[in-house]
């Protein structure tokens, strides 16, 4: 019988499956983006905060979901670099994200390409045609600045974050979903964060922060049945951001 537990390090790649099978079209049609996206939206909230990450269980021990996040966001981008030090660049962590060859300006999300070859790899495109692609080297440079991650973008996102603090991300697998496990999991992941404020580990300012993809605003209204609002200004960046006070 499926049951909710706390994240465990045997977890790991399991959550990493998770990830990448519940992206958004965009991203699912970028290979280098499938290994990217655990690295992004992933592995930084268990690495660096096991506590307020829980996983549904199978019955078997396999994860089928979970709800991962923080609860104080600037504490977490202190912590960063510890990430980038034993997960990024861990070998594995260089193999699915290669490091970006620099760190100072964030190039742009999308890149053209030319069609594919007949290996599926698609070409910087010098003439202006071809199709637009998810940027590799965008994503790379945002798993490894956290400013970039999580706390700078389109104007209002300062203001969100600030006031906002704890930040959550949730994914099931299909077949999984619409049968209840989502809020569950969410009133597990409020309990811990609200725990971490009462005990004095973290400022979780007005509550929760999650950003919903332009791609899949079909969720909006299950956010809005477990307490979540929409929140001005996610549209500047093509997504929808969403709060709940706590």
């Amino acid at each position: 019988m499926a049951f909710i537990r706390p994240f465990e390090l045997k977890d790991t790649e399991d959550a990493k499956h998770i990830c990448r099978a519940t992206l958004p079209p965009s991203l699912q049609s970028c290979p280098e983006a499938v290994a990217m996206a655990p690295y992004l939206w992933t592995l930084q909230f268990t690495h660096l905060s096991p506590g307020t990450c829980f996983v549904l269980d199978d019955g078997t021990g396999r994860a089928v979901g979970y709800c991962i996040g923080v609860a104080d966001v600037f504490r977490f981008a202190e912590e960063y670099p510890r990430y980038v030090r034993e997960v990024l660049q861990s070998e594995q962590g260089i193999r699915d994200v290669p490091p970006p060859r620099q760190l100072d300006t964030l190039e742009s999300w999308v890149k053209m390409v030319d069609n594919e070859d007949e290996n599926g790899n698609g070409n910087v495109s010098g003439s202006g045609s071809g199709r637009r692609q998810v940027n590799p080297e965008c994503l790379a440079q945002t798993a490894y600045k956290v400013e970039w991650l999580v706390l700078q973008g389109v104007e209002g996102k300062k203001e969100l974050v600030e006031r906002y603090r704890a930040m959550m991300h949730i994914d099931l697998l299909e077949g999984w979903q619409g049968k209840g496990w989502g809020k569950k999991m969410i009133d597990e992941f409020v309990r811990s964060v609200k725990s971490e404020a009462d005990q004095g580990r973290a400022d979780v300012g007005k509550g929760i922060q999650i950003g919903v993809a332009g791609e899949n605003t079909k969720v909006v209204g299950f956010y809005e049945k477990v307490g979540f609002r929409v929140y001005p200004g996610g549209e500047r960046e093509g997504n929808v951001w969403m709060v709940r006070d706590l």
